[in-house]
């Protein structure tokens, strides 16, 4: 965050504050009168000790150097200037103690003096004023710069309008404030006051109703309201609007009896338009997404139109026709040939209801409507329930359980696991040909455990690998059979392991086939669970 500097020791004199003091003020007049003593003291002493008038007068100039460098208005270095040479006349010039001047050279050494101490002020006056405003300069520069750069950290809306207001406390040391666009109008306003000078007094409460008629009428007008304007003057706040590719907001100033000067009116307009541009910028990313989002989901819609469209089209055929043929039959068909269509048109059915349950379940996944039930599971009970739901065609391969862990707890939900595993299987049984093997093992991996299921088959191209996972996504195979799928198996394996917090990747198998990998986290059992947990069955 952006703090105002501090000014310490002698950069406190050197450099005035950004609010000019009064003329008259009792630091400068109490640091002048104390400096005029001193030099005369020591221009006292000096003479005491019998040092010639030009130490004197040396020491004399030297204060007026000194009032004029601490302090904040150059009159004060002019008044130092006479009174040196009023006390040099009254104190140390002859005759001493009073303002009589005899001779040529006394007029000249008072003139001399006065000249020396008054062109010394002014030096020094001007190497201030040009000092400060180096330094006025460096500052803005900076702040500009850090602003910016917090601006470019921050990516919400809100809090853009926040850090421009809180920014703009600190380096103004006045009451800010920002008020933000809501349903019904402007939402009431968040006031940062941390930085606030604690001579400034604070004002009425921006929440009246006078208010918040300015702020209301500085954004929907985008206008400037409050002092220094012609509208609403007087309210104590100066509602400036933010308003860029869109309405944003407002920001408040208090400004009370002292406007801001020159300086500051180009700081605020500069870190203005600054939050502006972050605000535009921000404004068109959202957009942008938003534009991104409404295309993915055309195009995801386009996808399921499709797919449903082309492949419910195949297995409804051929019950409509199956069943046509039965009930068609003027006489009894071989019970051979009865059985063989009632069994098509059950495979047909069970594919058409786990095409719906896949459908349904990931649109659940990606809407993040669904709850896990995380439980700890037994892994060979969970996949020996998976086996028992697994396709029809799984009986035309050679499927094999091994496990490098007799005993290997997951925590999950093994509805979920379940769906998961017999996808994976389903789809090694559709892309390998008859008499294949499928091998399911698991193991543990860290804090994780590891399920591998695999096959023998022709693999898969790898031009298809880095899409395997994307929904609607579907590799072409001479091995499945003549309904292609929708290609929702993978990408809901993949929501579904996700959720649980592991991951899922597919690996060659040498010398051909695939392994696809799933993890989850490891459940650590006690003893005295043991026999609880051996009990559980889905």
């Amino acid at each position: 965050m952006i703090h105002t500097p501090k000014r310490t020791g002698l950069l406190s004199f050197l450099l005035p504050s950004g609010r000019q003091k009064p003329l008259l003020n009792g630091i400068d007049l109490t640091l002048t009168l104390i400096i005029l003593i001193l030099t005369s003291l020591i221009g006292e002493i000096f003479a005491l000790l019998g040092f010639s008038d030009p130490n004197t007068v040396t020491i004399l100039i030297l204060g007026v150097l000194l009032i004029s460098v601490v302090t904040s208005h150059r009159e004060y270095g002019l008044f130092a200037s006479v009174a040196s040479v009023a006390i040099y006349s009254y104190f140390f010039a002859e005759p001493r103690f009073s303002f009589k001047v005899v001779g040529l050279n006394s007029a000249v050494t008072l003139t001399v003096t006065f000249l020396s101490a008054f062109l010394t002020s002014s030096f020094a006056a001007k190497i201030k004023e040009r000092l400060y405003a180096a330094s006025r300069t460096a500052y803005r520069t900076n702040v500009l710069l850090e602003t910016n750069q917090l601006l470019q950290k921050e990516s919400d809306r809100s809090g853009l309008l926040r850090l421009t207001a809180a920014q703009l406390n600190k380096l103004l040391r006045r009451d800010t404030l920002c008020c933000e666009p809501g349903e019904h109008g402007l939402l009431p306003p968040v006031v940062f006051r941390e930085s606030t000078d604690p001579d400034l007094p604070r004002g009425p409460s921006p929440d009246t109703l006078e208010e918040r008629a300015a702020a209301r009428r500085a954004f929907l007008g985008n206008c400037r309201t409050g002092p220094t304007t012609e509208i609403l003057s007087g309210v104590s706040f100066l509602y400036l609007p933010v308003s860029g590719s869109e309405s944003y907001g407002v920001i408040g100033i208090r400004l009370g009896a002292e406007p801001p000067d020159a300086f500051e009116t180009n700081l605020i307009q500069s870190i203005l338009w600054q939050c502006i541009l972050a605000l535009d910028q921000e404004s068109l990313s959202r957009k942008r997404r938003e534009e991104e989002a409404r295309v993915r989901t055309e195009q995801l819609r386009s996808a399921l139109l499709r797919s449903i469209s082309h492949d419910l089209r195949t297995p409804l055929t051929s019950i409509s026709g199956n069943a046509a043929l039965l009930l068609g039959q003027s006489g009894p068909l071989p019970p051979d040939r009865q059985k063989q269509l009632c069994q098509d048109i059950y495979d047909d059915a069970v594919w058409l209801i786990q095409l719906i349950e896949n459908l349904l379940s990931i649109t659940r996944m990606e809407g993040g409507d669904i709850r896990l039930h995380m439980e700890g599971e037994l892994l060979e009970e969970v996949v020996t329930e998976a086996l028992r739901h697994v396709s029809r065609d799984a009986r035309d391969h050679v499927i094999q359980v091994a496990s490098q862990e007799d005993f290997l707890m997951a925590r999950m939900d093994s509805r979920l696991i379940l769906q998961v595993i017999i996808n994976l299987v389903n789809n090694a049984v559709k892309y390998t040909p008859k008499g294949s093997h499928i091998w399911i093992s698991w193991k543990r991996q860290g804090d994780f455990a590891a399920v591998e299921i695999s096959d023998d088959g022709p693999g898969i191209l790898p031009q298809h690998r880095d899409k395997i996972f994307e929904m609607f996504y579907t590799a072409d195979s001479p091995s499945g059979d003549s309904r292609r799928g929708m290609g929702l198996g993978l990408a809901l394996c993949r929501s579904i392991i996700q959720a649980h917090g592991g991951d899922i990747s597919l690996k060659d198998r040498k010398p051909h086939g695939c392994i696809f990998t799933f993890t989850l986290p490891i459940e650590e059992v006690h003893l005295h669970d043991e026999s609880t947990h051996s009990d559980r069955r889905r």
